[in-house]
């Protein structure tokens, strides 16, 4: 598990530092998508600021990740955008390399999380003990 979880840190890492700082470039290979819904929630993103705040924090956590310092928090502050991304290549831009993109994302960051999984049940008691 240990070599799994070493490679999946260093892709997922470089794939965001690199998809985060690409946008700040101005390289061009942003993808908007094949479909019309899917380019035009790119571009609504763009438009409204939105995607450079995005963009910001795939830096913030590809270099996270990439130094493996605070890679669970990381993971879990990561956890909204892989849920974007993953509807973003499931639903609004479908297709086999999109698909496989979405599901890449979820596991690389699930894979992230894992180790640390014991940390999260506490979050998940149903009835608090405290009045």
């Amino acid at each position: 598990m240990k070599i799994t979880y070493t490679i999946a840190r260093i892709i997922f890492g470089l794939w965001f530092l690199f998809s985060g700082a690409e946008y700040f470039t101005n390289l061009g290979i942003q993808p908007l998508g094949t479909t019309a819904i899917a380019r035009e929630f790119t571009l609504a993103l763009i438009h409204s600021g939105l995607f450079a705040y995005i963009k910001v924090m795939e830096v913030v956590i590809g270099a996270l990740v990439l130094a493996n310092r605070g890679v669970f928090t990381a993971g879990l502050a990561c956890l909204p955008l892989t849920a974007v991304i993953a509807y973003w290549n499931f639903v609004l831009d479908p297709g086999l390399i999109p698909d496989l993109f979405g599901i890449a994302t979820i596991a690389f960051n699930l894979i992230l999380i894992w180790p640390e999984r014991e940390r999260l049940w506490p979050l998940l008691v149903w009835k608090s003990d405290r009045p």
